[in-house]
Order: structure tokens, then C-alpha cells, then sequence
């Protein structure tokens, strides 16, 4: 289907008729000519007014509410083609800003409410857009991205202790052999291919720090990554301890680990500190084998496999659709990897199977419920709190689809340097207005920096001419 952009007033007069519109059909595209272009620009001043004039006030609300919804869903392919999502106009392909970084992200088109309630005030409507557009910014929450960070590090932490323990559970393979696997019982083991899975995850990685570098959104995609993967991997944490699986390859040497001659058995202090030291072990190799990590026991479900699967998702969402080679050489990387996963037999095919599944879904679902957030009710809002408590948290002040914009190299410097700039006026201001204050207190006063002055009022009113005042007090 051709963009919206692209419409003639005959494919708008489809539209309206299959939203239910069709009375207005003919006065739109016949009598106004309303085309695609048109069609988004429209607000609902713009249906009460002459020469439109619609009278019944909920066709008008209804109409525009499909307007809206429009707009929402045809963004990103505005944005790809060029336009800007707010004035429609078109801006060159080589622009640094090609992807939007002028536009307000916002679900719905303020403009709508403003020029109703302003009419044809242009100060009073730029004021207040830029109002909307202050508000409505999407913000980087650093401090967010960083505890989202400290959460998938617990995580991690915490997945490496329990694979401590179910290692030191491993069933014996003498006992229970490896369980009957489809896959498995066909594919003959192939030696070095764990070790190419793991390749291909580190190129994944490579790229995903590519798209964080350029992304000018970075933070949100951050804290989005740490927050999805910590939770999965929270999740593979209960299940690799409710139940473990049989080895399933004989080629493995899973045997519990010999405690050290100086732990006994009474001594609960020791074992701990030992384990927690073949934790560390673990997590400093972020569970590789081409680390030197190997474990058995933490098998349901595969680890490799959400690792893979989760760079995979957030590096073809995170990166425009119009470039095909990536998201395809991304997709390559993920199937091959989850392949070599199964050609070294170092997990069950369902353990695979279940690890994608939870990875995509879950991404899916955090994506759907952060693109809509402006959409959802108040019943939809309590029910998230409830059972997704983290996405509450972090998305709070993020109620629209994150686009995809990128900065240069110099942007990127530029902007750094600014930050750091604002960070020492901000720091050098409020050095030199407690210096002030403290040069203006009576010698019997004092106060700490950071503590509310104990000053009167003639001292709060300026702080030039303080010590006139004081002296003609004298």
C-alpha cells in the first residue's frame, strides 16, 4: 500500500469510507480536495471552521481520533521517506537530522488543541508548542539507565551462584543418559562449534555498541537492553533450579566439583565463601567457554541462546527498516549461532526452542506496551503496575515510540562538551552564590553549604546591594 503521504483524494475517500466516514467522504476529497499530505495536516479546528464546517460534535471527535491513530502508525514511514512527522515537509537525505531530531515525539498532534483554543494567535501557538515539545521531550534518564544496569549486574551475579549449585547437582551420566532429542540424535557433534556460537555473539555485541554509540537515544535503549535481560535472565535463574536435566552429550565431563580438603562438612561459613569464589569465576567470564567457563547442570533454559536472540531484536529495532543487508546479516547471526548451540550438544533442543521464545516474546511485549502507553486506560495502567512492575518504573515518563535518530561523531562531541560545560556553570554558579550569601551574614551567623540561608528579607530581594543595606541599618 502506497504512504500516506502519497495518497489522492480518491484513496482518502477509501479510507474514510472503511473507517466509517463516508458521509464526509465527498465533502473532503471531492469539495476540498483533501489528499494524503492534506489529510495529516488536518486538525480539529480545521473540521469546525469554514469552509468545512462539521456541526455534529461527535463525528468530529471521531474522525479525528482516526486521524490521530493515522499519524501514530505512519511516523516511522514518514520519518524513513524523509518527511517530518509534524510539518510533512521534506528534508534531504544527507541531513544529520534525516531522522526527525526536530520533531516533537509525540502520539497524538498538539497542534490540534493549541490552534483550536488560540485560533490564528501565532505567538500564543509557538509559545505553547514549544511548551509541548519541552514536556513532551524524551529524556535520557541517566540515572535510570544506571539502575537498570545494577540490576541485570545482580542478576548476573546471582545467575552465576546458581550455577555453582546445579553444577554440584548434575545427575550422574552413568545413571541417567542423555534424554532422547530429535535434533540431536541426527546431527553428529561438531567439536568447535560451541566456540563459533560464542564468535558469533561477540560480532552481535560489536554491533549493538555500534548502534548505542550513534543512536542519539542511547540511554533509553539502554536501560530498555538491561532491563529485558535481567529479567530473562532472572527467570532462567528459577528454572535451572527447580529441575535439572541429564547431560546431554556424553562428550561433556560433568562431575560435581571436589571441595577443597580444608572444607568439612559442619563448616557452612567456608563452603560459602568457596562457592561464591567459583561464582565470581563464572560471572568474570560472563559464562563463556572461550573464557575458560565451563559448566554443567544450566540447561533449561539456553543462556546463549537469550544472549543471541536479545541483540538480535534490539539491533533490528533500533536501527531503520530500510536497511536490509544488517537486519538480515543480524537474523544470519542469530539462527547460525542457536545451530552451532545444537551441533555442539551442550543443550537440548528444548532448551533452545523455550529460551527464543521467552527472549522474543518478552521483548515484544515490553515494546507493544511502551509504543502505546498514550493509548492504554486507566485498568491497563493498574494491571501494569501489578505484574510489570520494572516497566512501570522505567518507561514512566516515556509514553511514545522511541525513533530512530543518530548523531555524527561531531554531534556527539559537540554535545559532550556542552554537557560538561552546563555541569561547571552549574557548579561554578552555585559555589559563587553561597560565597555570596556567607560574605552577607552579620559575623555572629553561619551557615553550611546546602543548608537554606538565614538571611532576611532584603538579602533574599538581591544580592548587590546587601551590604548598603546593612550599612545604613548601622
Amino acid at each position: 500500500m502506497e504512504p500516506v503521504v502519497n495518497w489522492n483524494p480518491r484513496e482518502v475517500s477509501i479510507w474514510l469510507e472503511k473507517k466509517g466516514h463516508s458521509k464526509y467522504s465527498r465533502l473532503l476529497t471531492e469539495d476540498h480536495c483533501i489528499d494524503g499530505r492534506a489529510l495529516l495536516l488536518i486538525n480539529e479546528a480545521d473540521l469546525k471552521s469554514p469552509p468545512i464546517s462539521i456541526n455534529v460534535l461527535g463525528d468530529i471527535k471521531r474522525l479525528m481520533l482516526d486521524i490521530r491513530q493515522l499519524k501514530v502508525e505512519n511516523r516511522q514511514t514518514l520519518l524513513q521517506l524523509g518527511f517530518d512527522p509534524i510539518s510533512l515537509l521534506t528534508k534531504p537525505v544527507c541531513s544529520a537530522h534525516v531522522y526527525g531530531t526536530q520533531f516533537r515525539p509525540d502520539p497524538f498532534n498538539y497542534y490540534d488543541d493549541i490552534h483550536m483554543n488560540h485560533g490564528s494567535d501565532a505567538t500564543a501557538t509557538s509559545s505553547h508548542s514549544s511548551e509541548f515539545e519541552e514536556d513532551r521531550r524524551l529524556k535520557p534518564e541517566i540515572w535510570k539507565a544506571l539502575i537498570a544496569m545494577g540490576y541485570l549486574f545482580t542478576v548476573t551475579w546471582i545467575t552465576a551462584f546458581v550455577m555453582v549449585i546445579v553444577h554440584d547437582r548434575v545427575p550422574d551420566m552413568k545413571k541417567y543418559p542423555p534424554l532422547p532429542d530429535i535434533f540431536l540424535d541426527n546431527v553428529p557433534y561438531i567439536p568447535w562449534a560451541f566456540h563459533m556460537c560464542e564468535l558469533t555473539g561477540t560480532v552481535l555485541c560489536f554491533v549493538w555498541l555500534a548502534v548505542l554509540v550513534f543512536h542519539k537515544h542511547r540511554f533509553i535503549l539502554l536501560r530498555r537492553f538491561f532491563a529485558l535481560s535481567g529479567t530473562v535472565f532472572l527467570l532462567r535463574c528459577i528454572t535451572m533450579i527447580i529441575t535439572s536435566l541429564s547431560v546431554p552429550g556424553t562428550h561433556l565431563e560433568c562431575t560435581p566439583r571436589k571441595k577443597p580438603a580444608y572444607l568439612d562438612d559442619g563448616n557452612f561459613l567456608g563452603e560459602m565463601v568457596y562457592k561464591m569464589q567459583q561464582a565470581y569465576v563464572i560471572w568474570r567470564g560472563a559464562g563463556m567457554s572461550i573464557q575458560g567457563v565451563r559448566t554443567c547442570g544450566d540447561y533449561m533454559f539456553s543462556g546463549h541462546t537469550v544472549a543471541l536472540t536479545m541483540l538480535n531484536f534490539f539491533i533490528t529495532e533500533y536501527t531503520p527498516r530500510d536497511i536490509y543487508l544488517l537486519h538480515t546479516f543480524s537474523w544470519l547471526l542469530n539462527m547460525f549461532g542457536i545451530f552451532f548451540i545444537l551441533s555442539g550438544h551442550e543443550h537440548y533442543s528444548i532448551d533452545v526452542f523455550i529460551a527464543f521464545y521467552i527472549t522474543s516474546r518478552l521483548f515484544l511485549y515490553y515494546h507493544t506496551l511502551a509504543n502505546n502507553q498514550a493509548l492504554s486506560n486507566n485498568v491497563d495502567s493498574c494491571r501494569t503496575r501489578i505484574w510489570f512492575p520494572l516497566f512501570s518504573f522505567f518507561e514512566s515518563s516515556c509514553s511514545c515510540m522511541v525513533p530512530n535518530e543518530y548523531e555524527s561523531l561531531t554531534e556527539i562531541a559537540e554535545n559532550l562538551a556542552c554537557s560538561t560545560y552546563n555541569n561547571y556553570l552549574v557548579i561554578k554558579s552555585a559555589i559563587k552564590t553561597q560565597i555570596l550569601l556567607l560574605r552577607a551574614l552579620p559575623s555572629n551567623q553561619t551557615v553550611q553549604i546546602g543548608q537554606p540561608p538565614l538571611v532576611g528579607p532584603s538579602v533574599i530581594r538581591s544580592r548587590t546591594p546587601i551590604v548598603l543595606i546593612e550599612k545604613k541599618d548601622k
